[in-house]
């Protein structure tokens, strides 16, 4: 029976030690979302600044695309 009761509190630490591990690797991830996010804004706000409206394009090609007809149309 102790080799069991070691086997389960290996597992449960080997599990912790996992969710621990992750829980860096999200925080990190999230860290470097978030740079990426503000490199992202710098770029649109000086295209902007150079007459570049981004958000007119988009709508402009979203309205181009509103047009077409869903893939489950075409397909039947």
């Amino acid at each position: 029976m102790a080799e069991n009761k070691e086997s389960k509190d290996e597992k449960i630490g080997f599990h912790k030690g996992s969710l621990a591990t992750l829980t860096k690797e999200r925080e990190e991830m999230l860290r470097i979302l978030q740079i990426v996010e503000q490199l992202m804004q710098m770029h649109i706000k000086e295209l902007k600044d150079l007459g570049i409206d981004l958000i007119a394009q988009a709508k402009k090609e979203a309205k181009k695309l509103k047009g077409n007809k869903p893939i489950e149309d075409v397909l039947n």
